[in-house]
C-alpha cells in the first residue's frame, strides 16, 4: 500500500529535528505517510518552494507564515499552520569585542541591566557606525525578539542600531568577518560562534519571552483541506517524534542523525548541547546548563496557539508602521489551526488545550489549563519587561509600547 508522501522543506537548525526525525526513526512510517526532508540555505527559499509547490509543507519560522498570508513583500497566499515545531531555542551573541564593551561575564545575564550597558555604547557609537545586529529574516520571531528587547531597554531599532539579514548557516562568519557586531539566531549556530572563538552568547531569547513561538510546520491551506487525512497523520508523526525528541535516552541518537552532512552539516557535541539545554556562553567555557533554552513536547508546546499568532502581527504591525487592522489580525491568527492539531490527536493520550487563545505573559508559575483531553499544566511564559499580552485588545497593547 503507497503512502502519501511530503515534502518538507528544512534549515540546517536542530528546530528542524522533528520532520527529520519523523523520517529517519520510522515515526513517519508507522503513521502511514512519508516524509522526505528538502534542505535550503535561506527562509525566503525555503518559502518559494512551498509557495511554488516544490515541496508539501516546511519547517518555517512562524511571522514569516503569517506575513505571507497577508501578502507582506508578495502577493498573499493562504497558508496553515497546524503543528509548532518548538519553543524558544535561539540566543543572541554578541562579537567578542562587544561582549567585552558590555562586560559580558561567562553566565547568561539579565537582559535589563545588559541592554543598560549596550545602550551607552549604542549611543556612542551611533555618529561613526551604529552598531549591526543580524537576524534571519525581517519576518523572523528572532528579528522581533531582538527588537522587543532592545525597545524594551531604552535602544531604538532602526536609529540607534541597524538590523541586517544573515542566513543562520553564515551567521557566525558574518561575526568573524566584522559584518555584524552580534546576532540572533537559533542553534547550533550560536553555539559554533562561540565554538570558533568569534561569539559570546548574551542572552537566551528564552529570557525575552519564555515559551515565545519560534519554528512551525507551515503548508498551503489547500494542501491542508485536500489532504486532511494524510495532514492528521503528519501531525501524529511529529508528535511522537517530539516525544522521542525529549527522552534524554535519546539525546545522543537525535544528535547523530541531526549533525549529518545532509542536514544540519555539524558539529554533533554543539547539537547534543542544544538539545540537552547547556550552553557554552565564552569561547573554551563549560556549557551552562539553562532549563527550557529549546521548549518541546512538554505543556502541548507543539499546540497552535491563535494568541501567539497574535502577538506576532502585533509586532509586524509595530515594525512595519503600520495601524491595527481587524481584518489583518484576523487573518493573522487564522493562520494558527488548533483545529487540525486537535482532530490528529484525538483520542490519544496528548493533552489538548480546550480553549485556542491565551493571555501571553500572564503565567509565572506551574497554571493548570483547561483541557478537552487529558491533564494540562502550563509553565511560565513571562516576557522580561512584565508586560502581558491579550490578543483580544492587541490595539491598546501596541499603544502601551515604547
Amino acid at each position: 500500500m503507497s503512502r502519501e508522501t511530503f515534502r518538507i522543506g528544512f534549515l540546517p537548525l536542530v528546530d528542524a529535528a522533528l520532520p527529520i526525525l519523523a523520517h529517519e526513526l520510522g515515526f513517519a512510517a508507522e503513521a502511514g505517510v512519508e516524509v522526505q526532508p528538502v534542505r535550503d540555505m535561506t527562509w525566503a527559499t525555503v518559502r518559494d518552494r512551498l509557495l511554488y509547490g516544490h515541496t508539501d509543507a516546511a519547517h518555517l519560522i512562524a511571522p514569516l507564515a503569517i506575513a505571507t498570508a497577508l501578502g507582506r513583500d508578495r502577493p498573499p497566499v493562504e497558508l496553515a499552520v497546524p503543528f509548532v515545531l518548538g519553543l524558544n531555542g535561539n540566543a543572541v551573541t554578541f562579537s567578542t569585542t562587544l561582549a567585552k564593551e558590555v562586560g559580558l561575564g561567562a553566565t547568561l545575564g539579565d537582559p535589563a541591566a545588559i541592554g543598560a550597558a549596550l545602550r551607552s555604547i549604542a549611543v556612542a557609537r551611533k555618529p561613526a557606525r551604529p552598531l549591526r545586529f543580524g537576524v534571519v529574516h525581517r519576518y523572523s520571531s528572532h528579528n522581533y525578539m531582538l527588537r522587543y528587547w532592545l525597545a524594551g531597554v531604552g535602544i531604538r531599532p532602526d536609529e540607534d542600531v541597524e538590523i541586517v539579514v544573515t542566513s543562520p548557516p553564515f551567521a557566525a562568519d558574518a561575526l568573524a568577518a566584522g559584518e555584524v557586531d552580534g546576532i540572533c539566531v537559533g542553534e547550533p549556530w550560536n553555539s559554533i560562534a562561540v565554538d570558533r572563538g568569534v561569539g559570546h552568547i548574551a542572552l537566551a531569547t528564552a529570557q525575552i519571552w519564555r515559551r515565545g513561538v519560534e519554528k512551525v510546520l507551515a503548508m498551503r491551506t489547500a494542501i491542508a483541506d485536500d489532504r486532511r487525512d494524510a495532514v492528521l497523520a503528519l501531525i501524529r508523526a511529529l508528535h511522537k517524534a517530539a516525544a522521542h525528541f525529549v527522552d534524554p535516552e535519546a539525546a545522543e541518537e537525535c544528535a547523530a542523525i541531526l549533525a549529518r552532512s545532509e542536514y544540519l552539516d555539524a558539529p554533533k557535541d554543539a547539537v547534543l548541547r542544544a538539545i540537552t539545554d547547556r550552553i557554552r556562553i565564552v569561547p573554551g567555557g563549560n556549557p551552562l546548563h539553562y532549563p527550557d533554552f529549546m521548549f518541546q513536547y512538554r505543556e502541548a508546546a507543539n499546540f497552535p496557539w491563535r494568541s501567539q499568532a497574535a502577538w506576532l502581527y502585533s509586532q509586524m504591525t509595530r515594525w512595519d508602521g503600520l495601524s491595527y487592522s481587524p481584518r489583518d489580525a484576523a487573518t493573522a491568527t487564522d493562520v494558527f489551526r488548533p483545529d487540525l492539531y486537535r482532530a490528529a490527536l484525538a483520542g490519544s493520550a496528548a493533552p489538548l488545550p480546550g480553549a485556542s487563545s491565551k493571555l501571553e505573559g500572564g503565567l509565572e508559575g506551574p497554571t493548570g489549563a483547561g483541557s478537552v483531553q487529558g491533564r494540562l499544566m502550563l509553565g511560565s511564559d513571562r516576557f522580561f519587561d512584565g508586560r502581558a499580552f491579550d490578543p483580544d485588545d492587541i490595539e491598546s497593547y501596541l499603544s502601551e509600547l515604547p
